[in-house]
Order: C-alpha cells, then structure tokens, then sequence
C-alpha cells in the first residue's frame, strides 16, 4: 500500500496519521516544502521517503513529486492531506494519477457552500436562505428580503476566514469597499443558533466506522468580534435527529473512506438549519479530543483501516473532552496554577496557540475530560471566568 501524505507536518498532530500508517505496514511519502531537518523526528521516522517542493501551490511541482515517487516505488493507492485548504489540489492529483477518492468532479460539493446548500436541499433538510451574490444592488435587495444582519462569506472558503455580519446598508458598503475582487461570495441570512456538528469516519464502502457530536459555546463570528473566549466539547450523547440528518449527508455526499464534519445550527425551538459540509477532519485538537474521550488512538485505527480495510477502535465515549480558549487581554479570576491544583487530573493538554489561531483558539488552550456533564461546566467556568 503507498499512501502519499501531502503536507504531512502540518497541523503538528497531523504527524500521527503518519505514525500509525507506517505501523499499520504502509508506504508513506511525504510531500511538502517544509525542509527534511526540520520534520518531528516521529515523522522524519514514519517516513518511507519525503520529496520536498519549492512551492506547493504550483501544480507542475507537485504533479512531478507524485511521478517521481510512482516511478521509484509503483502505483500509488491514496493522496491525501485531511486539509481543508489542499482539498482541491489533493482531488486533482487523484484525477491525474487515477488515485482512489474523490476526483474533479467532485469539488464543487466539497468546496461550494453553495453546491452544499443544493445538496442539502436535495435531501430535504433546512438551510439559511442564501445565493451567490453579484454587485452590490444585488447584495442590497436581498438584505432588504431577508433582514439586517446578514452574513456573507466566501463561496470557496476555508473554515470562518473573510467572513462578515453585515448590520446595515453602510457595513454592506464598506464590505463592497474592501473585498476581494476575485473571490465570489454567498449572502445568507443570519441565523442564530448554537453550533453542533456531525462527525466521523467510514470505510471505502461508505459505511460509517463511528460518528460523534461537537457542540460549540458561540459562532466563530462572535468569537473574532469581541476578542471572546470559547469552549467546545465532544458530547457524549448523540441526538437521533442529528444521526438521522448526518447519516443522509454522509451518502448524499458519498463520502468513502473520509473523516467528515457536517455543520448545524441548533435553533432554539430545537431544529436543525444545515450550514456547511466538511469532507476532512475537524481542525484545532478534535482528532486528539476523540482519543481522550474514548481512550483509543484513531490515527492507529485509521492507519489499519487503510491496510486492512478494518477498524478496531471501540468509540464508546465514557468523556466529555473539551477545548477551552484563554486570550492573554482577560483578566482571569484563577491563575493557571490554581486551576492546575484544583483539575489537573482533569487537563490532558495546557498549550501556547500559535498566533496564525489565536484569534479564535486563544493564546493558550486546555484540552480537559470529564465523565459528568457537571463537572464538565465546573472546569470550564474555573478556567473561563473573569474578575
């Protein structure tokens, strides 16, 4: 089996899709532009070859890097880099290199909210009213339509980057001032409601391996806006609507030997509003989160799932995990050493966020598990709260 593992350095826990390829007996070739001396040793280790690039945004480049190792090692069976931001180009190295998964033909889907929201329609579940819009008059008359607030955001973008709540028609000016002039955007109505998700794995078959819930404490949005802190927890308990309308998704989207993260709003009368499609893993430390929350190592599971078509680990979720932001501008009640002396035995990971995420993740985050929902909400208002 030869698996080439497109920027395999990052995200840093990223490296450990690697690691349990190679332990599962794949071929792993990476590719990137990160210089070899520079990888984790772990990686460097995990490693059958790395062909490194000047550039991986030129096609040509990276078109030959996967010639290369085809040449020198044979066929390749899967090109992958479970990243938002090289979907496209991981697609039309499969289509090129007649790689399983998705090809071409396949991106509009997984790259346009737009095409998403036709999907989702297509199987009868609820999206916010919304289109791509053209000039600004267009962008006008449908906030005249739905109301003021508004959001718009790319129609091919990578998780909240470039996206506005427009509140009136001198915010949706000013919008038109300072955008992109090559990006196309969807306006959409704004809607209000808490985030959940519906994720998981499935085989090559499309069968799904295991699913699970993240439930969001406030919209990205928010967060970016009043510099606010966050938390979002893998729950331990599946709502049947929510499994119904991701089950749906995941065929509708043929997703096959794919982690996916499906997006929702949850209104408060408690339906659900589709907002966008995710055919990669959830980013941030969610990956990790589902390891602690289960005990398990998914990249282990998922490395066998390649080689044997097999998946062994047992998701049964006895934690709550939750990722809760801190921003260096708050004044915190408890200082990290007493939040430590009180839930150490609580906190699986206290990190320093790069700055590329702490706008959204926070300058540092812990990473915390309980079994009680309680004691859950006890840990994260310790953390969270300010004088």
């Amino acid at each position: 089996m030869n698996y080439v593992f497109i920027s395999p350095h990052f995200p840093s826990n990223f490296k450990n899709f690697a690691v349990g390829l190679n332990r599962a007996g794949v071929n792993v070739f990476g590719i990137a532009s990160e210089p070899y001396e520079l990888l984790d040793a772990d990686l460097r280790g995990s490693l059958t070859e790395y062909y490194r690039v000047n550039d991986m945004e030129n096609y040509d480049e990276m078109l030959r890097a996967v010639a290369y190792l085809t040449y020198k090692h044979g066929k390749m069976d899967r090109i992958e880099s479970h990243n938002e931001y090289w979907l496209a180009q991981d697609a039309r190295l499969r289509t090129d290199f007649n790689v399983f998964g998705f090809k071409n033909e396949d991106m509009a889907f997984a790259k346009l909210k737009s095409a998403m929201k036709e999907k989702f329609s297509d199987v009868g579940i609820r999206v916010a009213r919304g289109r791509v819009i053209g000039d600004y008059h267009d962008a006008l008359g449908l906030c005249h339509e739905y109301g003021f607030p508004v959001c718009i955001k790319p129609d091919s973008g990578v998780g909240a980057a470039d996206t506005h709540k427009i509140r009136s028609e001198e915010e949706l000016g000013h919008f038109f001032h300072v955008k992109n002039p090559y990006e196309s955007y969807i306006l959409e109505e704004f809607i209000d409601g808490k985030i959940v998700t519906y994720d998981g794995l499935t085989d090559a078959a499309g069968n799904i391996l295991f699913d699970a819930t993240l439930v969001y404490e406030k919209a990205v949005l928010e967060i970016v806006e009043k510099n606010a802190d966050m938390f979002y927890y893998v729950d331990r308990n599946m709502p049947d609507d929510l499994r119904e309308i991701g089950t749906k998704l995941v065929q509708a989207f043929n997703v096959r030997e794919r982690f996916f993260h499906f997006e929702f709003f949850r209104l408060p009368d408690g339906s659900l509003v589709a907002l966008e499609a995710n055919l990669r893993p959830p980013g941030g430390h969610t990956m990790d989160m589902w390891n602690w929350a289960n005990d398990v190592d998914l990249y282990a599971a998922y490395g066998n799932l390649v080689a044997t078509g097999h998946f062994t680990a047992q998701m049964n979720t006895p934690y709550y995990c939750c990722y809760v932001s801190r921003k260096g501008v708050h004044p915190y009640r408890f200082t990290h050493e007493e939040v430590m002396a009180r839930y150490g035995g609580n906190v699986v990971l206290f990190e320093e966020m790069p700055g590329i995420f702490a706008a959204i993740m926070g300058d540092f985050g812990y990473v915390i598990r309980a079994a009680e929902y309680q004691e859950l909400m006890e840990i994260i208002q310790m953390i969270s709260v300010t004088e």
